[in-house]
């Protein structure tokens, strides 16, 4: 009897079937002597839509919500049906005898496998692949230990649970608030408190007055000192820092203290997901989901780095035995640094990083024991990897020891203070790339207790207290994970539906909240903006998750939360006015029409959601680029059909022109990125591509 493994997405897929030498290929699976590797593409099953309850729904009605089905049903998507079709038709040969989930190991990939499953009534053996790299070497120790599927009945609970509470909340919540104030506005549990906490700032900052206030440096001697009272340096009052000056100058200061400490700092833990996010976004501006994107290719693609959904920074005690292989894979790229390590037959210089209590489905983000191949790796993939290279380096190297040296001086009744940062032990900073220069400029070792020195030139400094900065990527990321708002894996996609809702605009890495946003904060139910409520319902997902909590009671207490959220709304006597309405009405109903921004350019469209009417309020521009600026041309459509305009160099082509001529390859390939963007298309031939590219045009 052979195995039927389903994979995430046919690149995973791919690899797999190469692994296991399943090398008969169809469209729509791998074959060898003893496994039959397909793939899903992302959810092929999901909830179904209340219109699938009954056609009445279809018709968004405040009266008619909240809509809360007895037993959550689920469906097909129909646009990937035709892969769940191949899935099942395998599942029903006689010649299968168990199926192994291969999917990513995680919630969502459990839920992505199961909800197959449940749709195809599967009966027998289920096993599950749980692995934390994509190398040849974790494929085949993999297989080679598969799990039993019971035992990851909880954790397909935790995402049913969590799959619903989103539905009913979001769902009902949003229909709630775009029916009663007639405009799109979506709410959701882990969304609407994210969105509160960036208006939360902007608050702060509106409120915020500025302060002056003065600081004072005196020469001490050689030294340079400054003015301190109980650790408070800033002085409120020009006339208080100018009377201190007076005091200060042409007197004796008095060496009351000299303090030496040495402090060592640890080497710092490997990466979860949510801190590389943080990091590559203060490093090189890039967004949560750019992040999660190029690691996905260095996981998937390149095989470089471990499992990336993870929450952990820890590692097991196991994977001691792995850390010379790892290095010797980092070498081509890395050899001055991974040398001493290796020198060291790859000893661990921070041992707390092994703890398998702090290991929860996936240990941190590491490098792999693949062999580097810096050329393979884009501009975006090289900065990415070597913060997670530098990070697990630091590991195999000493603590940071440094000496800090504290002068107090006297002078006249006040405190002047002197610092001094000696550094004993670089340790580990040898390798993390860019770091301060942690040294001190001035040196304390000629100071004796006691003695006297003169007080040389008195300075003051004016300043002004600053108001609190708008939140970046990183700030967001760290307030989510500080209040338990999602998951490593959906906080990225949290943030960039804000952004595409027109809640909130980012500019210059930081956040705005736009005047839609600032409206549906009002709007959203008290409950549903507090971080504190999701925060408890996260937790209890995890409970699950372990076997720990109870799934039905959640699903009965989000049941109530969602009758009681639609009830507040529909009582609610809050008003709102679209922020995008324009003064110009529909031509077929009379409305006011609104503007959108669209990848086509700015839309009008009415503003009754029962009228249809739209137009572009800028030309739409095509794919065909102007023969002469290579810019793209605006496509009309005229009495004699379709043409192609370039407004700067006034050329003008008919649409019929470039199908009379041949397709050159350059053409066919750009067909085949943009009409096969995602392996929702593997194996789609070049005749498909085409049709869809005219009836695109069409």
């Amino acid at each position: 009897m052979k195995s039927l493994v389903l994979a995430e997405k046919p690149s995973v897929a791919r690899e797999l079937a190469r692994v296991l030498g399943c090398t008969k290929t169809n469209k729509s699976y791998f074959e060898g002597n003893q496994h039959i590797v397909t793939w899903a593409l992302g959810h092929l099953i999901e909830l179904k839509m209340p219109e699938n309850y009954d056609p009445k729904y279809k018709v968004w009605k405040l009266e008619e919500l909240p809509i809360i089905p007895d037993k959550m049903g689920l469906k097909v998507i129909k646009q990937t049906s035709h892969q769940f079709k191949a899935i099942e038709h395998l599942a029903e040969r006689k010649d299968v005898g168990e199926f192994i989930i291969a999917t990513d190991a995680g919630r969502e990939g459990e839920l992505v496998a199961r909800w197959i499953l449940q749709r195809i009534n599967w009966r027998k053996p289920i096993k599950r692949l749980w692995i934390s790299s994509q190398t040849d070497r974790a494929i085949k120790d993999g297989f080679k230990n598969l799990k039993p599927g019971k035992q990851f009945e909880d954790l397909y609970e935790s995402a049913v649970c969590r799959a619903e509470a989103d539905w009913l909340i979001g769902l009902n919540v949003s229909r709630a608030l775009t029916t009663k104030y007639k405009d799109p506005l979506s709410a959701g549990r882990v969304q609407t408190p994210t969105l509160a906490m960036i208006l939360e700032r902007e608050d702060e900052m509106n409120k915020f007055v500025p302060k002056d206030y003065w600081t004072i440096q005196a020469k001490v001697g050689s030294l340079s000192a400054e003015w301190e009272h109980k650790g408070e340096k800033r002085i409120f009052s020009r006339e208080k820092a100018e009377e201190i000056q007076q005091k200060l100058s042409n007197k004796k200061a008095v060496l009351k203290s000299l303090d030496r400490k040495q402090k060592s700092d640890p080497q710092p833990m490997p990466y979860d997901l949510t801190e590389l996010q943080r990091d590559a976004n203060k490093r090189f501006g890039f967004s949560a989901k750019k992040t999660s994107n190029v690691l996905q290719g260095l996981y998937e693609q390149h095989k470089l780095v471990t499992y990336p959904r993870t929450d952990s920074r820890y590692l097991t005690t196991d994977m001691e035995a792995t850390m010379a292989d790892r290095l010797q894979g980092i070498m081509s790229g890395y050899k001055d640094e991974a040398k001493p390590a290796l020198a060291n037959n790859g000893k661990v210089q921070a041992r707390r990083v092994f703890n398998n209590e702090k290991v929860t489905d996936h240990h941190a983000i590491i490098p792999t024991e693949e062999r580097l191949h810096l050329a393979d790796l884009s501009p975006d993939e090289r900065k990415l990897y070597d913060l997670i290279v530098r990070r697990f380096l630091a590991l195999f190297y000493p603590a940071y020891q440094y000496e800090v040296v504290h002068a107090s001086f006297e002078v006249e009744g006040e405190a002047l203070s002197a610092r001094e940062t000696n550094i004993l032990e670089l340790g580990f900073k040898k390798v993390l790339g860019k770091e301060e220069d942690d040294s001190s400029t001035q040196s304390l070792a000629h100071l004796e207790k006691g003695k006297s020195y003169s007080v040389g030139q008195v300075t003051i400094n004016k300043k002004m207290t600053e108001a609190p900065l708008r939140l970046s990527e990183s700030d967001i990321l760290s307030k989510m994970e500080k209040f338990g708002l999602g998951t490593p894996a959906t906080r990225a996609e949290i943030i960039e539906r804000l952004i595409s809702s027109e809640v909130v605009e980012r500019k210059d890495g930081r956040f705005y909240s736009t005047k839609k946003g600032k409206q549906l904060i009002d709007l959203v139910n008290d409950e549903l903006t507090s971080p504190e409520l999701t925060a408890k319902w996260e937790k209890k997902l995890e409970e699950i998750a372990h076997g720990k909590g109870d799934a039905k009671a959640f699903k009965k207490r989000i049941r109530e939360q969602t009758s009681l959220l639609v009830s507040e709304i529909k009582k609610s006597s809050k008003t709102y006015r679209a922020h995008n309405l324009t003064g110009s009405k529909c031509p077929e109903c009379g409305e006011f029409m609104k503007e959108r921004k669209t990848k086509e350019g700015r839309i009008l469209v009415c503003s009754n959601s029962e009228c249809s009417y739209r137009k572009h309020k800028d030309p739409k521009l095509s794919q065909r680029r102007c023969p002469q600026c290579h810019k793209r041309m605006e496509i009309h459509d005229g009495k004699a059909g379709a043409y192609f305009q370039c407004r700067r160099c006034n050329v003008v082509e008919k649409a019929e022109d470039k199908k009379q001529k041949g397709v050159t390859k350059r053409e066919e390939r750009k067909l085949k990125e943009k009409y096969a963007p995602s392996e929702a298309n593997f194996g789609t031939s070049l005749g498909d591509l085409l049709k869809a590219a005219l009836e695109d045009k069409e």
